[in-house]
């Protein structure tokens, strides 16, 4: 994909960084130029959530994990509103690349398959980042969290949009039309998020079901989200970040082979 000289050296040394910060800034711009779907909408839906939880569940539900149940259940309605903002951005950008037939106009330019990946993941990790700082700024003000541990709230939410954002990029390589994409959404990522301990502990599930939470990469992030805010988790946030690490890794390493290969991208 990168261009040489005769000699086979890269002509923009080892690291393109204009393009990778052209694409980067694409994928920004793409989000940001229709922020009332991208940004507002996912905002309000976390809203309303919140919202619906605080007024039919919380008055008659007790503490959860020594805090109350609207507290409990924010951290993880952020987390989950980042993962699915991240996942959305980059699958969504590479299938409709693929579909209007213009996924020809990203692999020409002179860029690398780390350097097409570390661009596309930027621009994921910043739609979740965003959506997801407002959220948090909004549980400050309006429920008066805090944040009991920042820095490791900042560490799950980085890896969050990471992790996510490269299995968006995976499904976007995999996916030939919006059905396709859509069954992927249906039927892996939002169980995943629904059953990774948004609403409830883990320790109130039966034992086969509490097993099955700890092979959800998704629980991990949650926890570390509740764990950064709150105080309080399920599993040890050391335990949460290095499954977080590896799982990203493996799914990053999986999209960079795919770029590398022209998997489902070149005709």
């Amino acid at each position: 994909m990168a261009q040489t000289d005769e000699m086979g050296v890269r002509r923009f040394g080892r690291w393109n960084r204009t393009g990778t910060a052209t694409l980067a800034h694409r994928e920004c711009r793409r989000f940001m130029s229709i922020w009332s779907q991208t940004v507002m909408g996912p905002l309000i839906n976390a809203g309303l959530l919140l919202a619906v939880f605080a007024i039919a569940i919380g008055p008659t539900r007790g503490d959860v994990m020594g805090v109350s149940y609207v507290h409990f259940i924010a951290p993880g309605l952020l987390m989950m509103t980042v993962i699915q903002n991240s996942f959305a951005n980059t699958s969504s950008s590479l299938l409709a690349a693929k579909v209007q037939g213009n996924i020809v106009d990203t692999l020409m330019p002179p860029l690398s398959p780390m350097e097409l990946l570390v661009g596309y993941l930027a621009g994921g990790l910043a739609r979740g980042a965003l959506v997801g700082l407002v959220i948090g700024v909004v549980m400050l003000v309006l429920l008066g969290t805090g944040m009991a541990h920042p820095l490791w709230f900042l560490v799950f939410l980085t890896l969050g949009g990471l992790m996510m954002g490269a299995l968006g990029i995976l499904a976007g390589i995999v996916a030939n039309k919006f059905d396709q994409m859509s069954a992927i959404t249906n039927f892996i990522i939002t169980p995943l998020s629904f059953l990774s301990g948004t609403f409830y502990s883990i320790e109130a599930l039966p034992d086969a079901l509490t097993t099955a939470a700890h092979f959800d990469p998704i629980f991990y992030l949650i926890d570390g989200a509740r764990y950064g805010t709150l105080g309080v988790s399920d599993t040890s946030p050391w335990l949460g970040l290095a499954v977080c690490l590896g799982v990203t890794a493996a799914l990053s390493g999986l999209a960079l082979r795919w770029f590398r290969r022209g998997y489902r991208l070149k005709s």
